[in-house]
């Protein structure tokens, strides 16, 4: 990461992109998912791993990776050096200084890329520059969601088999919760 893809919200600076990294802070590898049962047995291991989106490497350059959240409380690092994964209080305060929940979606949400529908506002504003894009998620090798949501992790555990996530989709809804370890989501870094 370096400063021109940082954004500054209020107190926090944030990447503008989703993580696309295949190795951890250290160097080693991550293992890379190449298909739905590859993606089962890591989860039921509780090992890292990530894929792309449909397995498909053409979906990284747009989305980045969907990592489980065994990569992301990897004691190796999953952030590049001087950032972390964000806590829920780090969505949280984010969603606070973007007005609430009723208006901090748009202004996340890019420009494009965001499907619309009838019952669906589509694209944001993207006013406070996190460019964010609705890349989906796996679980249980199985895709969902790419063009309607984006769902990332947080770096705290919540309960037994669940980490803290956040969820934004395409009708603005904010959610900051929890999801199984084993699913698949993106990884927005925010800086030490």
């Amino acid at each position: 990461m370096n400063a021109q893809g940082d954004v500054k919200i209020g107190t926090q600076v944030w990447t503008s992109k989703n993580l696309d990294v295949s190795t951890f802070r250290n160097g080693d590898p991550i293992p890379e998912v190449k298909n739905a049962e590859e993606w089962r047995k890591s989860g039921y291991a509780r090992q890292p791993a990530f894929c792309y989106y449909d397995f498909e490497s053409q979906n990284g350059r747009v989305y980045g990776k969907l990592y489980n959240w065994y990569a992301v409380n990897d004691p190796r690092g999953l952030a590049p050096e001087g950032y972390h994964v964000p806590s829920g209080k780090d969505w949280e305060n984010l969603i606070s200084f973007l007005g609430g929940g009723a208006t901090a979606g748009s202004k996340m949400k890019n420009k494009s890329g965001w499907n619309k529908d009838g019952s669906t506002s589509g694209n944001g504003s993207n006013v406070c520059g996190l460019s964010i894009l609705p890349s989906g998620y796996i679980l249980d090798g199985n895709f969902g969601n790419i063009g309607g949501g984006v769902y990332m992790w947080g770096s705290s555990k919540h309960y037994d088999g669940y980490a803290h996530s956040f969820s934004l989709l395409n009708n603005g809804y904010l959610d900051v919760s929890s999801s199984p370890m084993n699913y698949g989501l993106s990884v927005r870094c925010i800086r030490d």
